[in-house]
């Protein structure tokens, strides 16, 4: 099977993984030439929640929100997801109907596999399907984590424990801390906490207050974590 150096680039990307990191070059090769690509341009939706459930997606390079939207027009940001994640796995392979919505957060080029091809592949690929069922079960364990933090932790435990997550995935070292290098509107930190913009912004000025941090154009810089990390345990 001929691949393009752009294939041989997607496949590498898609080898990052858990679920195909044990994928053989075979396999990862067929699944890159069974998708097809597009590009988003920021904020561009992707799919909206009731859309059919008819593709997994894989993300090449740029970043993608999801969120949901309540029948009163809250929305929540459920999740920021980067280059070598998928999503849209769980309505592919029930074939029902979206449960959220997927937007393009930056310029984003996505692989998306159709349902069929999927399935057909799984066919030919009988294993693949173990690695499948860890996709799911982190799936899981994720909706889990977010309703036992929204019942047993208050506000600051929540913002604390997000941050300190933002931080382990798009931190950068520097001398005055680490500054999380994604920039978050307190409008959309208050998505994710499933609260207000006004207890976030008072919440951040305390910390801010306290030397624990400092927010420039909305990018947020952790002076103190191990602070935070003392806030999340605190019971």
């Amino acid at each position: 099977m001929s691949l393009t150096n752009a294939d041989d680039e997607h496949k590498e990307i898609l080898a990052r993984h858990f679920l195909m990191s044990e994928f053989t070059d075979d396999e990862l090769s067929e699944l890159v030439k069974r998708g097809r690509r597009r590009s988003y341009d920021p904020h561009e939706t992707i799919f909206l929640k009731g859309d059919p459930g008819d593709r997994l997606y894989a993300i090449l390079k740029g970043r993608v929100t999801i969120s949901a939207v309540s029948a009163e027009g809250k929305e929540i940001l459920l999740n920021i997801l980067e280059e070598g994640e998928l999503f849209g796995e769980i309505a592919m392979l029930d074939g029902k109907e979206r449960t959220a919505d997927a937007r393009a957060r930056t310029a984003t080029e996505l692989l998306f596999i159709d349902r069929r091809d999927f399935f057909d592949f799984l066919t030919r690929h009988p294993d693949a399907c173990f690695r499948l069922l860890g996709v799911l079960c982190s799936r899981l364990r994720w909706t889990s984590q977010i309703i036992e933090d929204a019942v047993f932790l208050d506000l600051p435990q929540r913002l604390a424990k997000k941050l300190l997550a933002f931080a382990e995935i798009y931190g950068v070292e520097g001398e005055d801390g680490i500054r999380i290098d994604l920039q978050l509107s307190q409008q959309e930190l208050a998505n994710i906490m499933g609260t207000s913009r006004e207890s976030v912004n008072r919440q951040l000025n305390h910390w801010r207050e306290l030397g624990l941090m400092t927010v420039n154009q909305g990018r947020i810089n952790l002076i103190r974590p191990d602070d935070l990390r003392a806030i999340v345990v605190d019971t």
